[in-house]
């Protein structure tokens, strides 16, 4: 799965080191060297799992598609956000993480009903 792009549809192999890589900022993390630049790239689709090879140079609106399913592979990609947030589970089965913006009053010994200051309660 590549982290930088979340909606990739194919795989590259890379012409410098022959390796499959989901984008080129997956390349230059794991390797030490700069991604050769080619006319002719090697795809993998994630879709049907079959390689193959379009020349660059001679590129058409028609080769945006697998050549064995016709799965789409050139979209808009999708990159993570950044956001601050708390993963948890269904908040119906365990609400603790869910912020009750009620608060207790802390009582001390209450003998009978006149000694209770409800005036915070009034309206």
């Amino acid at each position: 799965m590549c982290k930088h792009i979340l909606n990739a549809q194919v795989a590259i192999r890379a012409p410098c080191c022959k390796r499959w890589f989901d984008c080129a900022e997956c390349h230059a993390a794991v390797t030490d060297h700069p991604l050769r630049k080619t006319d002719e790239m090697v795809f993998a689709c994630k879709k049907c799992k079959k390689a193959f090879r379009k020349d660059m140079t001679d590129y058409e609106e028609e080769d945006e598609f697998c050549p064995h399913c016709d799965n789409q592979y050139v979209i808009n990609a999708v990159t993570p956000e950044a956001r601050i947030g708390i993963e948890t589970e269904d908040i119906r089965v365990d609400n603790r993480v869910v912020k009750d913006d009620r608060f207790r009053v802390k009582t001390e010994q209450i003998n009978n009903i006149f000694d209770i200051d409800g005036s915070h309660m009034l309206g």
